[in-house]
């Protein structure tokens, strides 16, 4: 990626899945499976989608509230493993190894924050090929979940940028409250677990519907 001068951001950061990993349906069918497996309402495909990039608490809180203690740890366990059972085979986003290269080579600093516990973004990260190419990430474990600004006023002060230095890049609305909470800009991706019309309706900076078109974008505006 070219360098730009003036440079506008010096922090890019990414939501991990819907974003640079394609886990929407995995994730998705996986907690309406799981709310089955206890004897709830199976959620709508839409719901399911909905609260992909909370922290698992709050998601299965939302798709079947009012649980017990006891019930959901069932519906804990039982989520796991239908995501466990096809986690291997969850990819990256095609071309999303080759833009996280560019920009790193470009000389941005690169962040995660997602919804993931760290355990498993760790095992994420490695199985996707990118040990090393974030500076910096945070998880739902590890303070608040989105859209609470907690994740990326964590990573701005440990990478010491400022937030109108920083961007966040995400599928969901979640992804783009968080950046507005935080003070930061946004771009919205259309390619994963909330749909267009809605994460317009945040105000991202835009709304894009590739990969290359991120790619496009960040050419130009970042």
């Amino acid at each position: 990626m070219a360098e730009l001068a003036p440079r506008r951001y010096r922090l890019i950061v990414f939501d991990w899945d819907g974003t640079l990993a394609d886990s929407t349906a995995l994730i998705a069918g996986a907690l309406q499976n799981a709310c089955v497996a206890i004897g709830r309402p199976r959620p709508s495909l839409v719901d399911a989608r909905y609260v992909i990039g909370l922290g698992l608490a709050d998601a299965l809180a939302h798709v079947a509230p009012g649980l017990t203690a006891d019930q959901s740890r069932e519906l804990t366990g039982h989520y796991r493993r239908h995501y466990l059972d096809g986690e291997a085979a969850i990819p990256l986003f095609d071309g999303a190894a080759l833009l996280l290269a560019d920009l790193d080579a470009a000389g941005f600093l690169l962040g995660v924050a997602t919804g993931k516990t760290r355990m498993g973004l760790d095992r994420a990260i490695a199985a996707s090929g990118l040990a090393g190419r974030f500076h910096a990430t945070r998880c739902a474990d590890e303070g608040f979940s989105k859209p609470h600004p907690d994740m990326l006023l964590a990573l701005m002060d440990r990478l010491a940028v400022e937030p109108r230095e920083t961007l966040m890049i995400g599928d969901t609305t979640h992804d783009l409250d968080l950046a507005r909470n935080a003070g930061a800009d946004a771009v919205a991706v259309a390619y994963g677990a909330h749909e267009a019309d809605g994460l317009a309706s945040r105000g991202p900076l835009a709304t894009v519907h590739s990969l290359a078109e991120l790619r496009g974008w960040l050419a130009t505006h970042a």
